[in-house]
């Protein structure tokens, strides 16, 4: 049994007429699946919660496809209480697809499935967990606060200037316009622009593995990478192993922003370390402590403004069906 959720307005509202053409196959090849359709944020999670509660309670490793974007997998993380339980499938259909392009999933879905359905192989993967230790958290663009302090994220987290380009892309008017245009990546090119003028100067420290500690006066930002991209195909960490149990850092910080506008492009191909200011780290464990509030986001899902959070790898958590 498979069960599939489904965003139905990912890839500019062309979830679900993707979903009917993966529909064909399952009902051909005569596999028994169970579908829902997430209708608000935070639906997806509810979702997962119910759906692998009840493995839990039959002690059946349950298999759930999620076809949707990054946030979408995000969610479902967030619901799931016993990733020993769990076996994840993916089919990409959302706007940046990083988690998709640093696995290098194939781009068409009913081939997808069918190599999910096939058992092709599965591998084990990490993921990262983030914990908000700050009392400083404001609400973003929810109505509501989130009731979870930590969220897991799959593919990176950040906090600062990417983090700020993720909050204003998930609200922008013309994210969908220019995503139907297959130019989606100019979305978060411009928006990175635009925050890199109005960013404050803030400073942080960043102690790794709570040992070494380093001390940034001008601290533009910091992603947290389990796999190479995030932002729509920004290579901030082409180092990355998303097995080897550590968090692959890109830190930026006490760089001129002429010299941000020049180093930016460079990062859609994993270029922008040949700048001395923007710096690489590993480690399995991070806490970062900044002077102001900034945006903190997981697999580009903003939800609160924070100066304190600590973030760690899971070693190869998740069973990923591919």
């Amino acid at each position: 049994m498979y069960h599939i959720i489904i965003n139905p307005t990912s890839k500019s509202g062309k979830g679900l007429s993707i979903w009917k053409n993966i529909e064909k196959l399952l009902l051909e090849r005569k596999v028994p699946y169970k579908t829902y359709l997430s209708t608000y944020i935070g639906h997806v999670t509810e979702l997962t919660e119910k759906i692998t509660a009840e493995a839990i309670a039959d002690k059946t490793p349950v298999n759930l496809i999620l076809l949707g974007g990054d946030g979408t997998v995000n969610e479902a993380l967030q619901g799931i209480s016993d990733f020993n339980m769990v076996n994840i499938g993916y089919i990409p259909t959302g706007s940046s697809n990083d988690l998709a392009r640093a696995l290098k999933l194939s781009r068409n879905p009913v081939e997808l499935m069918t190599q999910i359905l096939d058992e092709t192989h599965s591998r084990m993967i990490d993921l990262g967990i983030l914990t908000y230790e700050s009392d400083t958290q404001i609400m973003s663009r929810l109505n509501k606060c989130p009731e979870q302090k930590s969220r897991y994220f799959i593919v990176s987290s950040g906090i600062g200037f990417d983090a700020a380009v993720c909050e204003e892309a998930l609200s922008s008017s013309i994210k969908n316009t220019l995503n139907n245009l297959k130019l989606g990546k100019l979305t978060y090119l411009g928006i990175a622009l635009k925050q890199l003028i109005t960013a404050k100067a803030v400073s942080c420290e960043i102690y790794l593995d709570g040992k070494n500690v380093i001390r940034i006066p001008k601290f533009l930002f910091s992603a947290f990478m389990v796999h190479p991209y995030e932002g729509g195909g920004f290579c901030f960490c082409p180092q990355a192993d998303d097995s080897d149990g550590l968090l692959d850092l890109c830190v930026v910080g006490n760089l001129p922003k002429l010299l941000i506008l020049i180093a930016l492009p460079t990062a859609f191909f994993g270029k922008h370390y040949i700048f001395p200011q923007i710096n690489h780290y590993t480690a399995s464990s991070v806490r970062i402590k900044t002077s102001l509030p900034l945006w903190v986001h997981t697999d580009g899902e903003v939800y609160w403004k924070s100066n304190q959070v600590s973030i760690s790898c899971l070693k190869q958590r998740l069973r990923f069906l591919m």
